[in-house]
């Protein structure tokens, strides 16, 4: 897939899937803006991927106060966006009886609120038959013990998508849906022990953990030509978990 002179925007690009996506599509010749809560890892992030097509931008999907930043970084100099990746996220697992407001409120915002309003406010800045993408998960589909507010923000998230779809089409922007199973990334290790990482690797149908790099290869996949009948669709990159894991 060759994605030359394209222009894509990933939240959430310094670590995990949104770190991978953002490699493959420089890889496939796009210019790449990745945003991240700290200049820490942001830096990190540009020494890894070492490329003049990499720029980052400073922004916590959580704080909407950080949007207008966002949005200037775009509006100033009038660069059309081809590609906008909704990927920002995190996850805290327990279950209902000890659920915090706090847990609530975290994962709300960042998962649903964050990616909502960074859509609106960007939309003027997306080219016509450019392509949105949100990466979801298959716990809005699954009844996992102890994920009942991450697996909510996720189903909350698959609506607005899908009609996004409907609403962009006359602008002919497709809006997509990756809904990865069980990842080994940073955000995986940090949200769950070692044993149950086990546990989640064996619920799958392919016995074993997914790479960043095979969800954001499925991502450029929707992003691209290839894909260009494919809008309001969520696309299960699981290893079969939601087959398998839940006969």
């Amino acid at each position: 897939m060759n994605f030359t002179n394209k222009n894509v925007l990933i939240t959430g690009g310094t670590t995990g899937i949104g770190l991978a996506t953002a490699k493959e599509f420089i890889k496939a010749g796009a210019n790449v803006w990745i945003t991240g809560r700290n200049i820490e890892n942001l830096e990190k992030a540009s020494a890894e991927i070492k490329s003049s097509q990499l720029k980052t931008i400073v922004s916590d999907t959580s704080n909407l106060a950080d949007l207008p930043v966002l949005e200037k970084a775009f509006a100033s100099s009038g660069t059309q966006l081809d590609v906008l990746f909704l990927n920002a996220g995190i996850a805290t697992f327990s279950p209902i009886e000890e659920v915090t407001e706090a847990d609530f409120d975290a994962q709300f915002n960042t998962n649903v609120k964050g990616h909502f309003f960074t859509l609106q406010k960007l939309l003027p800045h997306l080219a016509e038959g450019s392509s949105v993408i949100f990466t979801s998960s298959t716990v809005a589909t699954a009844k996992n013990l102890g994920t009942s507010i991450y697996s909510a923000t996720k189903g909350a998230l698959n609506k607005i998508a899908q009609i996004a779809a409907n609403e962009l089409i006359g602008r002919k922007i497709r809006v997509n849906i990756v809904s990865p199973g069980p990842v080994e990334t940073p955000g995986l290790h940090k949200a769950v022990p070692e044993e149950a990482k086990d546990y989640l690797a064996s619920a799958t149908a392919m016995q074993r953990l997914g790479n960043p790099s095979e969800i954001a290869k499925t991502v450029l996949f929707l992003a691209s030509d290839n894909a260009s009948f494919i809008t309001g669709t969520e696309l299960l990159v699981d290893g079969g978990y939601i087959n398998y894991a839940l006969k």
